[in-house]
């Protein structure tokens, strides 16, 4: 496992307090991929355009090598029913330790003590015939459920699973648009609980330009955890303690990415959660990528000095989140901290109605 990385730093989680106005927050996905709007923040002048997706063909170049993160959302979100009392539980599936086993979120929490028996529901919210029993509790309070009465509850996922949509989108995610477009147009290895909504944007058609134009495109995968929508609590961000996610890169992502540093290429990572795995591996191999399976909990935040990430693509993110706290400390060169840039980029996002957040818009840092 690599460990959370520590960065002194006085700043509070109050620093990265950002008003978003509801009706700004996307519910629901725009009309194809890469429709969306393309703020484009020059991080070495700190200057602001604004642009469409499809613009990102003009800021790749030949030797260039774009990472993309190619894990599948899963639908992880069951329903339950307590068979004695009648109460009806929502679990989020977390972490698969074992076949049959896995950690997950449940609601509400206080009902699920242990040995309690969960009835799995279908999507008619009548009994499938499959069971879970809450084994264990850890301080976060997540459960451990040991599900019975099926194979392997992986395989049955897809029919009786939900996709596990952000809290701020009101509907479950039954509706084929969400099967569809909740998943990015490359997703591979199945495992996320949440997209890896950088890529969302992309289409085979505009993967295809991109390649055309001489720029490498290769692969990582990390699978993103439920904690990537949770704000920090405590208040000094060197207090906060990041959720584990797992990732694996291939050898032939590490040797794209050793031929491009030694060419003096730059490295696109597509999305937050690609630059946490590059930039944890590196932090750990000397400024190198290295093949390999592994877990993160690294925490980026201001400053930091990032190894091997020259230009990132994002959304635009929630409040006081550590996905904004790692886009301020990449947004001035060499990762001094771009807190006021971030915020004034958000600013005039809001001014211009952007879409926000995981069905939104999209920002690439340069």
């Amino acid at each position: 496992m690599l460990a959370c990385l520590e960065m002194p730093s006085g700043l509070r989680t109050a620093d990265f307090e950002i008003e978003i106005p509801p009706g700004l927050i996307a519910a629901r996905p725009a009309p194809a991929r890469d429709q969306s709007r393309l703020l484009l923040a020059r991080r070495d002048v700190q200057t602001i355009e604004h642009q469409q997706f499809p613009d990102l063909l003009n800021h790749l170049y030949a030797g260039d090598v774009l990472v993309l993160n190619d894990s599948r959302v899963i639908p992880a979100r069951l329903r339950g029913r307590n068979p004695q009392t009648g109460g009806h539980f929502e679990i989020l599936l977390l972490e698969e330790t074992a076949a049959n086993v896995w950690w997950a979120m449940l609601r509400p929490g206080r009902r699920a003590r242990l040995g309690t028996r969960i009835e799995i529901l279908d999507h008619r919210r009548w009994p499938a015939g499959i069971a879970a029993t809450v084994e264990e509790i850890n301080p976060a309070g997540h459960r451990r459920l040991r599900f019975s009465d099926v194979n392997n509850i992986f395989s049955e996922l897809d029919a009786l699973g939900e996709v596990p949509l952000p809290p701020y989108i009101q509907r479950d995610g039954t509706e084929p648009e969400d099967r569809e477009r909740y998943q990015t147009v490359y997703a591979r290895a199945p495992g996320s609980v949440a997209a890896p909504t950088a890529g969302l944007h992309f289409t085979e058609p505009l993967l295809e330009k991109i390649r055309a134009r001489g720029v490498k495109i290769c692969f990582v995968t990390l699978h993103v955890g439920a904690g990537t929508f949770a704000p920090v609590k405590a208040e000094l961000l060197a207090e906060h303690r990041m959720h584990r996610e797992r990732f694996e890169i291939t050898p032939e992502t590490a040797r794209l990415l050793a031929e491009g540093k030694a060419a003096g290429a730059r490295i696109v990572a597509a999305g937050t959660t690609t630059l946490r795995v590059l930039e944890s591996v590196a932090a750990a191999n000397a400024g190198r990528i290295v093949p390999g399976r592994g877990a993160t909990d690294v925490f980026i935040y201001p400053p930091y000095e990032f190894k091997i990430v020259d230009s990132l693509l994002t959304n635009f993110h929630l409040t006081r989140s550590t996905l904004l706290m790692l886009v301020c400390a990449f947004a001035a060169p060499g990762g001094t901290g771009g807190r006021e840039f971030v915020f004034r980029a958000y600013r005039e996002a809001v001014e211009r109605r952007y879409r926000f957040f995981s069905y939104g818009d999209a920002m690439l840092l340069v």
